[in-house]
């Protein structure tokens, strides 16, 4: 994502607002002056922008966002948009106090290093949510094609069946095809033939295995802008290495800065979970988990712990496990173009009566959810970029505070 890329914020509907932000001064006028209150006020408004996103039970029957579906990945974007924001305010209060010590210049500098190499986790989401867009058009050409008018004929079934067969092959999960040669490929290459299981015989069986994992590789090897080499799961350490909360007697910008760390850490998991990444199967590993403050600890504790746990039943679902991310609507896809390939395989040629209305029917839902995810795919790459450049913005920033404190 070059750095001429950005154009400011994205003007998309959230809860969140950067009002927050005047609100933050408001009601610095009306607290007691000085850092202590500042920052008791900076750790309340965290805790309620990461509040607001613990899903909760909708009250009479209205709709909610579900965790790690696009709208709800978009609201976790503006929230660490929104926190990272006061945190600029902070920073830029306590310096017009008088310089920061040396000890918390180093403290905001260490978070500046740790945002930076979050930066390839943004490059990475971007890709994957790109992906996922290749995932759409191919569901959608399949459901398309069975919803022309007239009779449906032989052509328009195998033009269907070839666009579910090149989704299956992307659909494989990269990192789950890539660990090894053995088992894991086994089971990649089973996935690809799942759409077609019905007419699948044992001697096309491995002509499938075979073309499907050299698919895979070409089009791993075409779409990822990080390195080949590069892991999801090793930069969501890199990330959280180091990162401890403060001891008792540490004041001042301790406790902000382990704040950002740990909600700096949550939102780069989500992403990683939520669409295709390189090497993020192992992502929801306990060992990979974000560092977990004491629940007591911090007023934003509680609501980041509960995101926490939700995320990591999300990924204990046996019915989420077969996705190449957790995104809600990549499970979606997958169902709704599973009951379409079943209604093919189910439908003699030419169709009438019945069979004829199941395949409409299951590709009539296909195209639904194709038209919805494409309506949410576009403004949450918008926010991902500006994810990006407000973290290269808030670093270059930082760089110049310290060199004109430093003179």
């Amino acid at each position: 994502m070059p750095v001429t890329d950005y154009q400011g914020s994205s003007a998309s509907p959230s809860p969140f607002s950067f009002g927050s932000l005047l609100s933050l001064r408001r009601d610095h006028a009306t607290m007691p002056s000085g850092e202590e209150a500042d920052l008791e006020l900076f750790q309340r408004h965290l805790a309620t922008y990461l509040g607001e996103l613990v899903p909760a039970d909708a009250p009479d029957g209205a709709a909610v966002d579900e965790i790690l579906s696009v709208s709800w990945i978009r609201r976790l974007l503006e929230a660490f948009i929104l926190c990272q924001e006061e945190f600029r305010v902070v920073v830029a209060q306590a310096r017009r106090r008088g310089a920061l010590p040396a000890a918390a210049e180093k403290l905001v500098a260490e978070f500046h290093e740790r945002a930076v190499k979050s930066l390839d986790v943004c490059n990475a989401a971007r890709d994957g949510v790109d992906q996922v867009r290749r995932f759409e058009r191919l569901a959608d050409i399949a459901a398309s094609v069975l919803l022309a008018p007239g009779e449906i004929h032989e052509g328009q079934l195998r033009r269907a069946r070839k666009a579910i067969s090149d989704l299956a092959v992307l659909l494989v999960d990269d990192t789950a095809a890539a660990a090894s040669g053995g088992v894991a490929s086994f089971l990649g290459a089973h996935r690809n033939r799942s759409f077609s299981r019905a007419r699948a015989s044992p001697s096309r069986a491995g002509a499938a295995v075979v073309g499907s994992s050299a698919s895979a590789s070409h089009f791993r090897s075409l779409s990822w802008s990080v390195s080949r080499t590069w892991s999801a799961s090793r930069q969501l350490q890199a990330i959280g290495a180091g990162l401890a909360a403060p001891r008792a007697h540490e004041g001042g910008l301790a406790a902000p800065v382990y704040a950002m760390g740990c909600i700096l850490h949550y939102t780069s998991w989500a992403l990683v979970t939520a669409v295709p990444c390189p090497d993020r199967s192992s992502a929801l590993l306990a060992h990979h988990l974000p560092v977990a403050p004491a629940r007591a600890a911090f007023p934003w504790a509680p609501p980041l712990l509960s995101l926490q746990e939700r995320l990591t039943e999300e990924g204990k679902r046996k019915d989420r496990r077969s996705s190449c991310g957790l995104l809600k609507e990549i499970h979606v896809l997958e169902k709704s173009t599973q009951k379409l390939a079943d209604a093919i395989d189910a439908a003699p040629i030419p169709l009438f009566g019945d069979r004829e209305v199941d395949v409409r029917e299951a590709a009539a839902e296909l195209a639904a959810v194709c038209a919805a995810m494409r309506d949410g795919l576009e403004p949450l790459e918008k926010q991902v970029r500006e994810v990006f450049h407000r973290i290269v913005r808030s670093r270059v920033e930082g760089l110049d505070s310290s060199m004109h404190n430093a003179d």
